[in-house]
């Protein structure tokens, strides 16, 4: 848990874990994550350091991040899935059993951060659109879901995770079923409110 208290240290680790362009994008979503908890209400101590964790095994070998699932009994829709979420999930193993993670709220921040899933928490949110909008992305409507996360953070989330399903089908990808869930989630709890 020391090296937690340690940013520093924390950030040697973190950056032992990834190439350059991969440590330079998770500093942004740091960055935008703490932005966007100051804004909304969430923790912005837990914000950041959620999102400097969040992509703490993107690098590592597809073999090793399987091995990690399998061993801690994950779902077989995760397993049989697309590989491009193991990432995640792993994570919030590995930040919990090697930096002494504790913090339910940020384990599950970390595990969420690709699919989004039904009912997410504030901070669950917050990282989320942080990992879509932070400064180094560039893709077609980034800027207007910055824009919408200034004031709508509902909103600007389920314009990414639209976005991010509409990419899915286009490819003939399999959508996630938790993203599907986590998009109807906030566009059904939206409509009850009056819409975006």
């Amino acid at each position: 848990m020391r090296l937690l208290d340690n940013r520093e240290e924390l950030l040697v680790r973190v950056r032992q874990q990834m190439h350059e362009k991969r440590y330079k994008h998770t500093l942004g979503v740091a960055a935008s994550a703490r932005e966007l908890a100051e804004r909304f209400g969430a923790d912005p101590d837990k914000a950041e350091l959620a999102g400097l964790l969040h992509d703490y095994c993107k690098c590592w070998p597809v073999e090793k991040m399987f091995e990690i699932l399998v061993r801690h009994d994950m779902p077989t829709e995760l397993l049989e899935g697309e590989k491009e979420l193991w990432h995640a999930f792993a994570a919030a193993i590995v930040i919990q059993t090697d930096l002494g993670v504790t913090d339910a709220d940020i384990l599950q921040a970390v595990r969420y951060h690709t699919t989004g899933r039904a009912g997410m928490s504030l901070l669950e949110k917050v990282v989320c659109v942080a990992d879509y909008i932070e400064p180094n992305r560039d893709y077609p409507g980034v800027d207007f879901i910055r824009a919408k996360a200034m004031y709508d953070l509902d909103a600007a989330l389920a314009l990414a995770l639209g976005g991010t399903i509409q990419f899915l089908i286009e490819k003939q990808k399999t959508v996630f079923p938790l993203t599907l869930t986590a998009y109807n989630d906030l566009v059904s709890r939206k409509g009850r409110e009056g819409g975006f």
